[in-house]
């Protein structure tokens, strides 16, 4: 959905890009280190129509901490 903007369940082209916040209660940040701001925030792509969703890391950089971290 974020690189089609069309929902691959419902083919709708109603997609909501939900970006998160270090610290947001609720959030599904992915902590690189021990502190609120090793935060690697990850955005949610919704389908207003049918409500699927799909979570995306779009800094390339975080991705790259990412790997630093969890490559073994």
């Amino acid at each position: 959905m974020r690189n089609t903007y069309s929902c691959p369940k419902c083919h709708s082209a109603e997609i909501l890009r939900i970006p998160e916040k270090p610290g947001h209660s609720g959030a599904n940040n992915i902590y690189v280190g021990g502190s609120l701001f090793s935060a690697v925030l990850v955005t949610r792509y919704l389908c207003a129509q049918c409500g699927f969703t799909e979570e995306w890391v779009d800094d390339k950089a975080d991705l790259e901490r990412l790997r630093a971290k969890y490559e073994s």
